[in-house]
Formats: C-alpha cells, sequence, structure tokens
C-alpha cells in the first residue's frame, strides 16, 4: 500500500484556445459518482449553448471508480485523454468538465486529443492539489518540563502540531507519517526519560500541510 497520494482539494476553473474554439475546463473534489455527474449536470445546464461538454473523473485510492464522455466528439479524442491526464498526474478524488465552444475550424482527431489534454493539465495548473498521507494519530501527555524537548523534535521532524492542552499536564495531539511513527515515539520517550506518554495511537489518512 502507497503511504500517499494526491487528491484535488480546491478545483479551478481554466480555458484554453485552439483555432478558434474555446476549451473551458472545470475541476470539483468528489467522493463518488453521483457527486461527479451532478457536477456534470451542473456545468452542461450553465453551458447549455456550447458544442460540448466533456467529462472525466477518478475516485478512490486506488482510482477504483474511473468514468470518461466524449459527449459527441469523435470516439476517443476528448474523454479518454482526459481521464489520461488525471491518471498521469496521479490525481484522485476529482473530476474535470471540458466545454467547447467551437470555433468554426476543425481540428482533426489529433488536434482534439492534445487541446482536450491541454485543457485539463491548465485545469491542474490553476487549482489546488494535496498530498493525503497515511500514518497515526498520536495523543501524548508530558508535564512542564518535557514539552520544550517534545517541541523541539516535532520542529526538527517537520511534523504539525494538530493541538496543545495546557493544564496540571501538557496534552499533544498530532499526526504523524507511519514511517516515522516508532522513530519519533522513541526519539520523546528517550529526550523525557519516559515521561513523556503515549496515550493512544490509532491510523487514519490526513492531508499534510506545507
Amino acid at each position: 500500500m502507497s503511504e500517499s497520494y494526491k487528491i484535488l482539494f480546491e478545483g479551478k476553473t481554466a480555458e484554453i484556445v485552439e483555432k478558434k474554439s474555446r476549451f473551458i475546463s472545470y475541476m470539483l473534489p468528489v467522493e463518488s459518482a453521483d457527486e461527479a455527474m451532478e457536477f456534470v449536470e451542473k456545468i452542461k445546464k450553465q453551458n447549455w449553448d456550447a458544442r460540448h461538454n466533456c467529462y472525466a473523473f477518478v475516485i478512490g485510492q486506488n482510482n477504483e471508480l474511473q468514468k470518461f464522455s466524449d459527449d459527441g466528439e469523435p470516439g476517443g479524442t476528448a474523454g479518454k485523454p482526459m481521464l489520461d491526464v488525471l491518471l498521469g498526474e496521479g490525481i484522485h478524488n476529482c473530476i474535470v468538465v471540458v466545454t467547447r465552444y467551437f470555433g468554426g475550424v476543425l481540428l482533426g482527431t489529433g488536434g482534439l486529443v492534445r487541446a482536450y489534454s491541454k485543457a485539463v493539465k491548465e485545469g491542474i495548473n490553476a487549482s489546488i492539489i494535496k498530498e493525503k498521507v497515511f500514518g497515526e494519530e498520536l495523543n501524548i501527555t508530558t508535564d512542564y518540563n518535557g514539552i520544550g524537548k517534545i517541541q523541539y523534535i516535532i520542529s526538527e521532524m517537520g511534523i504539525k502540531i494538530h493541538e496543545e492542552e495546557y493544564t496540571e499536564v501538557v496534552t499533544v495531539n498530532l499526526k504523524i507519517r507511519k514511517s516515522d511513527c516508532d522513530r519519533f515515539v522513541n526519539r520523546i520517550t528517550e529526550a523525557t526519560a519516559g515521561k513523556a506518554i503515549v496515550n493512544d495511537r490509532e491510523e487514519c489518512w490526513f492531508l499534510e500541510e506545507a
């Protein structure tokens, strides 16, 4: 199992022009085929006067759900190339719809493939892509003498603290990559002479923030 994969976090709109035809790409994060198709219908209604509204989507950690449509373009010139871009970029849980307003000049099959592929790439470039990471959520308690040492290790390893609470003791909640968990726990145990206690360790997927 891969320890991480990329997802569409926030979709944007982008546009290219090829021989007077406008290709407008719309991207949206989705978690189900129903969500994806609702978005397709929304874009079709929005662009009711367009010649074509082609789409492709990939959903799931292992791309379990995939679908595409040429929406009247010659077979294999729109939807499949759009899907290939998503798969090639390794982006999961997203749909892209590319609306074409015909400009009066035929592009040919090769030109269509290039145009639809380019439109999707521009949509990806305009959007926000984040990485989802497999790891563990840890809840740690320590005394006030130990928190400084733990914070130093956290900073050194590039870990993000989710929450800190200061009462009679200090409680720290954080999420960490699976491959770093044991090394981190060993380091804080050694640094605090065993006074830092890991109360819970629960496997999870989380967004790794920059």
